[in-house]
């Protein structure tokens, strides 16, 4: 798939910056996306059921963010534009 195509879809690809606006919001604000690595996603991720979660990551490595985060929660940031 071209970039182009992730883009207009919105998809969000390991490491691409993002607004996290979930339920935690202490932890509101800019974070790096990564696939979730705990046991339960890989086991779901393993069987093909649908349930993409994310781990974020501190762009500057300062603070631990949130785990199992839903797609719904996080918006790409434009500077992945």
């Amino acid at each position: 798939m071209s970039d182009t195509l992730f883009r207009l879809l919105d998809m969000i690809e390991p490491c691409d910056l993002v607004i996290y606006h979930g339920s935690i919001k202490s932890h509101h604000g800019l974070w790096l996306a990564l696939p979730c690595q705990c046991l339960n996603c890989a086991v779901a991720d393993e069987f093909g059921l649908p349930l993409t979660r994310f781990a974020l990551a501190d762009p500057w490595g300062e603070l631990a963010g949130p785990h199992h985060v839903r797609r719904a929660s996080i918006t790409r940031s434009v500077a992945c534009l």
